[in-house]
C-alpha cells in the first residue's frame, strides 16, 4: 500500500486535527499516540483532536480509552473534549477523519479537499473506517489502539519525509 503525499505546511510547523464523533474514544486516543510518537522523532508537528459533535465538550476522554493508554504507558490525563467547527477548517494543515460519516461533514464544515483524508489512508494494514469501541467491550478499545499505533507510525514516516 502507498502511503498517501501529504499536503504541504500552511506556516511554520505542520498543524495535524483527527476527528471522531464526540471526541472521547478515538480522535483522542490518536491525538496522544501520535504527539509521543511525533515527540519521540523530534518533529516540529502540532496535533490536536476533535468531535464533529460538541456533547462532551470539556469532559475528559472515555475511561476505557484513558485505561486502555495508560494500560500502554501513554498519558491521558490532558485531553479534553472539543467541537470541530467551520472556523477550524483552515487552521490545519492536514484534517484526519476517523470514519467516512466525519470524512463527509468535515468537508460539509468546508475541510479543503487536498487537506482532509481519512485516518486509515496511512494504515499498512488497509483502508476504511477506525471502529467506534463506545458500545462495546474493551477488546474493541484494544483493537482500536493496536489500529491507531501501526497507523501513526506511518503517518509519523510521512511527516519525516
Amino acid at each position: 500500500m502507498s502511503v498517501p503525499a501529504l499536503p504541504a505546511a500552511t506556516g511554520p510547523g505542520y498543524r495535524v486535527v483527527v476527528v471522531c464523533l464526540g471526541n472521547i474514544c478515538r480522535s483522542p486516543v490518536a491525538d496522544v499516540v501520535l504527539n509521543d510518537r511525533i515527540a519521540a522523532a523530534g518533529l516540529d508537528v502540532t496535533v490536536d483532536s476533535f468531535g464533529t459533535g460538541g456533547w462532551h465538550t470539556g469532559e475528559p476522554m472515555d475511561q476505557r480509552s484513558a485505561a486502555t493508554l495508560t494500560a500502554a504507558g501513554y498519558d491521558p490525563t490532558r485531553h479534553r473534549a472539543q467541537q470541530f467547527r467551520g472556523a477550524h477548517a483552515a487552521a490545519y494543515d492536514l484534517v484526519l477523519a476517523m470514519d467516512s460519516s466525519h470524512h463527509r461533514e468535515l468537508a460539509a464544515l468546508g475541510v479543503p479537499a487536498e487537506r482532509l483524508l481519512m485516518f486509515r489512508a496511512f494504515d499498512p494494514a488497509g483502508e476504511g473506517d477506525v471502529p467506534d469501541p463506545y458500545y462495546g467491550g474493551p477488546q474493541g478499545f484494544d483493537d482500536v489502539l493496536e489500529m491507531i499505533e501501526r497507523t501513526a507510525d506511518r503517518l509519523v514516516e510521512a511527516l519525516q519525509r
